[in-house]
C-alpha cells in the first residue's frame, strides 16, 4: 500500500510538471515564449523555488470538463528567493486550458498573495492567460474579484510586480493595472479590455492585437506598462534588477549596496552641461548619469511622457527615486501624462521609504485647449498632491528654469522639501523674462518709438533682478546656490543628514487625491 501511494505521489507530481504536454510546450517555444516553470527558474535564485498547491484540481463538471483534469490546473504558485530575499510568485501556464482562470487556481493565487502580505514580501505575477474559464461562469469571475481585492489591500504594503508574457485580456488586465510595475515583452504580449473582433463589431474600427494592446503601445501611448523587454528572459532579468532597488515591504528600507564610487566625487563637466541660453535644450539624463553611483540609472516609463524622467539609482549605495524634467522633450513642460507619471512614481517611493531626488528645469504647464479640456488642472494637481503628501527625504536641485506654478509643484520648499539647491543658471520666477517684460512694461513699450531696443533692455533688467536663484535664496526658499560640479557630494551629504528623518501626516483614513 505504501509503495502504491508513493508511486501515486510521483505520478501526480510528474503530471503537474508536464502541464499541457510536450507538444503544447513546444508551441510556446516556437512562439518565442518560455513555459511557466522555465520562467520561474530564470526569475528566482537557482534552486530556491518551493511550490505550493501543485496538486490542486478544478471542480468543474460541466461541458465535459470532468474528462479534462490536470494537476495544478494551469497555474504554478509558490515562493523563492531573488538576491537572497524572499518573494512570492505565481505563473500562468498557457499550455493548460490556455492559462485560463478557474475558481481553483484563483484560490492558489490568493493563497500566495495572502502569504506575501503576512510575510511582508513582494508578489510577482507572470501573466500568460486567455482570461476567465468560460465553462465556470461566475466562479471564475469571482476569482478575479478576489485577486483584485488582495491587489488593493497589498498596495503600498508590499511591492507588486506584473509581467505580461502572453495574452492578458478582459477582466484579467485589472490586476496588473493595480500593481506597482507592469512589464511587457515586445511582439509576444498584449493587453486590452476588449479585443479587435469586438471593437470591429461595435465601432467598426479595424485594428491588430499588436497596435491595440502590444508592448510598445502600452509603453509609449497608453502608459499602462512601465517596461518593455526583448523576450521572456530579458523581462525576468529586468524584474530581478528592479527588485534590487526596492525594500521587502513598507516597514523595511531598500537594501544598501557597497559603493566604490566616492561620495565626494565632483565632475567638472557638469559646470557646462546647462546651456547659457535658456531656450537651448539639453538631456537631463546626462546630469543623472554623472551624479549617481557608477552612472547606473534604471529608468521607469522610459517611452511614455518623455518630458519627465523617473527611475531608480543609488547615491552612496542607497536607493533613490529620481524625478527630472526633460528639456529635450517639449522643453520640459508639465502636461497631463507627465503629471500622472511623476505623481505615481513619487507616491510609490514615498510608500516604500525611498528618498526622492528632483532635478528641476520646467518652464511651466503645457498650454493648449487639448490640455485644458483634458483636465490639466486636475492632473497637474496629482503631482502637487504627491509631493506635498510624501514624508520620505526630499531633495530638489534646480538646474535652470523653475517658472510659475510648476516651480511650486516640482518639490519646492513650500511642499515640505527638505533640501533645495540651485545651480547659478537657475531662473526662479513667475514666468520667463520676455513674457514678464511684455506684461510689466507694456505701457512703456506702447509709448516708445523704439520698442525692440526698450524691450531688450527691460528683458535684461528683469532677468538680472528676478531670473536667478538669489532672490529665492535670500528668502530661504533655496538652501544654497552651488557649483554644478558639487551636485553629487552635496546630495549625498543631504541624504546622510536625512537618514533618520521623521515626518507625519494628519490623522485620517486617507486623502482624496484628484484622480
Amino acid at each position: 500500500m505504501a509503495t502504491n501511494r508513493l508511486e501515486e505521489v510521483r505520478r501526480r507530481h510528474a503530471a503537474a510538471e508536464a502541464g499541457g504536454g510536450e507538444e503544447r510546450r513546444k508551441r510556446q517555444h516556437e512562439e518565442g515564449k518560455l513555459s511557466a516553470r522555465e520562467r520561474i527558474e530564470l526569475l528566482l535564485d537557482e534552486g530556491s523555488f518551493e511550490e505550493l498547491d501543485k496538486l490542486v484540481r478544478h471542480r468543474c463538471r460541466d461541458f465535459g470538463m470532468e474528462e479534462q483534469i490536470i494537476e495544478g490546473d494551469g497555474f504554478v504558485t509558490g515562493h523563492g528567493l531573488i538576491h537572497g530575499r524572499l518573494v512570492h510568485v505565481f505563473a500562468q501556464d498557457f499550455t493548460v486550458f490556455g492559462g485560463s482562470l478557474s475558481e481553483a487556481n484563483a484560490r492558489k493565487i490568493c493563497k500566495v498573495m495572502d502569504l506575501a502580505m503576512k510575510n511582508g514580501a513582494p508578489i510577482i505575477g507572470l501573466n500568460d492567460s486567455g482570461g476567465a474559464r468560460i465553462q465556470e461562469g461566475v466562479l471564475s469571475l469571482g476569482g478575479y474579484a478576489d485577486i483584485f481585492l488582495r491587489n488593493t489591500l497589498s498596495s503600498g504594503v508590499i511591492p507588486q510586480i506584473s509581467a505580461i508574457l502572453g495574452p492578458c485580456a478582459g477582466g484579467a488586465v485589472y490586476s496588473p493595472a493595480i500593481t506597482d510595475f507592469t512589464l511587457m515583452v515586445d511582439r509576444t504580449s498584449y493587453m486590452f479590455v476588449t479585443g479587435p473582433d469586438v471593437i470591429k463589431t461595435v465601432t467598426h474600427e479595424d485594428v491588430s492585437k499588436e497596435k491595440l494592446g502590444g508592448a510598445m503601445t502600452h509603453n509609449s501611448t497608453s502608459g499602462v506598462a512601465q517596461f518593455i523587454a526583448a523576450d521572456d528572459a530579458d523581462c525576468l532579468r529586468m524584474i530581478r534588477k528592479l527588485l534590487d532597488y526596492l525594500p521587502q515591504n513598507n516597514r523595511d528600507f531598500p537594501p544598501r549596496k557597497p559603493c566604490d564610487d566616492p561620495g565626494d566625487r565632483m565632475d567638472a563637466e557638469l559646470d557646462s552641461i546647462v546651456p547659457e541660453t535658456s531656450n537651448v535644450p539639453y538631456d537631463i539624463k546626462d546630469i543623472i548619469h554623472k551624479v549617481v553611483d557608477d552612472s547606473d540609472f534604471l529608468e521607469v516609463h522610459e517611452h511614455w511622457a518623455k518630458n519627465i524622467v523617473v527611475g531608480f539609482a543609488r547615491m552612496d549605495g542607497r536607493s533613490v527615486g529620481i524625478v527630472a524634467n526633460q528639456p529635450a522633450h517639449l522643453a520640459g513642460c508639465l502636461d497631463i501624462n507627465s503629471s500622472a507619471k511623476g505623481a505615481r512614481f513619487v507616491r510609490f517611493c514615498d510608500a516604500f521609504n525611498i528618498p526622492i531626488l528632483t532635478l528641476e528645469d520646467v518652464p511651466g504647464f503645457l498650454p493648449g485647449t487639448d490640455q485644458e479640456f483634458g483636465g490639466i488642472i486636475r492632473h497637474g494637481a496629482k503631482l502637487l498632491y504627491a509631493y506635498a503628501e510624501a514624508t520620505v527625504p526630499k531633495i530638489t536641485v534646480i538646474t535652470r528654469k523653475a517658472y510659475g506654478g510648476a516651480y511650486c509643484v516640482m518639490g519646492s520648499k513650500h511642499l515640505r522639501c527638505d533640501i533645495n539647491l540651485a545651480y547659478p543658471t537657475a531662473e526662479i520666477a513667475v514666468m520667463g523674462a520676455e513674457g514678464a517684460a511684455n506684461i510689466i512694461y507694456r505701457r512703456e513699450l506702447a509709448a516708445t518709438g523704439d520698442r525692440e531696443r526698450v524691450l531688450a533692455e527691460k528683458i535684461a533688467e528683469y532677468r538680472d533682478r528676478f531670473a536667478n536663484p538669489f532672490v529665492a535664496a535670500e528668502h530661504g526658499f533655496i538652501d544654497d546656490v552651488i557649483e554644478p560640479r558639487e551636485t553629487r557630494p552635496r546630495v549625498i551629504k543631504a541624504l546622510r543628514m536625512l537618514e533618520n528623518k521623521v515626518d507625519t501626516m494628519p490623522r485620517k483614513k486617507h486623502g482624496n487625491i484628484p484622480l
